[in-house]
């Protein structure tokens, strides 16, 4: 096993051509980006005001399709206005894939409201719809229009899918149990930009979405977030609580509730212009690392590389490893890639099994459990010397 994942590292360094150590995904920038951010220092326009903040949103806007789009400082930032502006009340619960990185449920809190952890599909590692629908029949009723948990007696306000590692969950049967059920739609797309369900691109399927460009997602903006809707009256609330709660005014500080400094600084957003000049390049790069993946991974006996849905296209942020379940042989693949300076890293730790969210209520989680020990990333970073803009 060792020489042969010693052979497997070889070769996945040679796909990237890579030298020395070799990350999960690095952030790829040009000329552009030292253009837009030097406009910034020579201006002075480097925090919260600017061309750039608005141009990026109107963009962004328009390259998911929505209406709206507001910049804020962080994906979690994004998800957690996303649900306040949803309607997310303390005390209530929100259903949500256990298998997800910890940021979804801690959003969640932020409201004061509880995670509800689902099971996930293999197929796509995200909420499974039927598991979904089965939980929800064993344990809620309707009561004067509302879905309770019969358990905790508590509101189920919402459903919060989690598209991992860029591939969309089935979302047709997760919008029709929200239908039925009375729940909000709130998507969290932080790891999707450029994927796509059924030809429309994913975050705006819901109420509302939310967007991450940490240094590490697809495209960035070093740090950075964004909030999608197509509800104005939306947009416009959360990017009033966004900016503090502050009423316009030439010179008074009036704040009508409590609000947010989350603003995306102008300096953050014109990196954003420019990464999202570049988005069909990243898109591209990643589809042909995909292929010479799989490629790479057709003749390993025991592991499967992650493919996109067929209900989707994906951006295919992180690449995914799927490991045989009989083989037990994570950990120490783990240890044979990152020992040759191949990072790679398992999936995030079930959030049921984390102690700040161990007595949230849940549904089976059977699937969860099974792909704890089976996911590995592997480096994802858009293919060197493709670009040249």
């Amino acid at each position: 096993m060792r020489k042969q994942w010693k052979q497997i590292a070889e070769d996945i360094r040679g796909i990237h051509g890579a030298n020395d150590f070799l990350p999960l995904h690095e952030p790829t920038f040009s000329e552009t980006e030292v253009e837009y951010v030097s406009d910034c220092l020579r201006t002075g326009w480097v925090s919260s005001v600017g061309k750039y903040v608005d141009e990026f949103e109107r963009r962004l806007a328009e390259y998911t399709g929505v209406r709206r789009a507001i910049a804020v400082v962080n994906g979690t930032a994004a998800l957690h206005i996303a649900l306040k502006v949803a309607g997310v009340q303390a005390n209530e619960e929100v259903l949500m894939p256990a298998l997800t990185f910890i940021a979804t449920a801690n959003a969640i809190s932020y409201v004061q409201a509880i995670p509800h952890f689902i099971d996930v599909s293999e197929e796509t590692l995200g909420i499974d719809p039927k598991k979904l629908e089965e939980h929800i029949r064993e344990i809620g009723i309707i009561d004067k229009g509302q879905l309770i948990n019969k358990v905790t007696g508590r509101v189920i306000r919402a459903v919060v899918p989690m598209h991992t590692f860029g591939h969309a969950v089935d979302l047709d049967p997760l919008i029709d149990i929200c239908e039925r059920y009375g729940l909000v739609l709130v998507e969290d797309a932080a790891e999707s930009l450029g994927s796509y369900y059924k030809g429309k691109h994913t975050g705006g399927f819901g109420l509302v979405g939310a967007l991450s460009f940490n240094g590490n997602k697809i495209m960035t903006t070093g740090g950075g977030g964004a909030i999608l809707t197509n509800d104005e009256k939306l947009a416009d609330y959360a990017k009033h609580i966004t900016t503090t709660a502050k009423i316009p005014h030439r010179w008074e500080y009036r704040h009508d509730e409590i609000g947010y400094n989350y603003r995306m600084p102008n300096i953050n957003a014109a990196i954003g212009c420019a990464q999202l000049e570049k988005m069909n390049h990243f898109i591209e790069s990643k589809r042909l690392l995909t292929t010479r993946y799989q490629q790479l991974f057709k003749k390993i006996e025991g592991v499967q590389l992650l493919i996109e849905p067929s209900f989707g296209k994906s951006n295919y942020w992180l690449q995914t490893l799927l490991i045989d379940e009989n083989t037990h042989a994570r950990d120490s693949i783990l240890d044979i890639l990152n020992g040759e300076g191949v990072m790679a890293r398992p999936i995030w730790t079930p959030l049921d099994q984390l102690t700040p969210y161990a007595d949230c209520p849940k549904a089976d989680l059977s699937v969860t459990n099974l792909l704890n020990n089976r996911v590995i990333n592997i480096p994802s970073t858009p293919l060197q010397g493709e670009y040249h803009g």
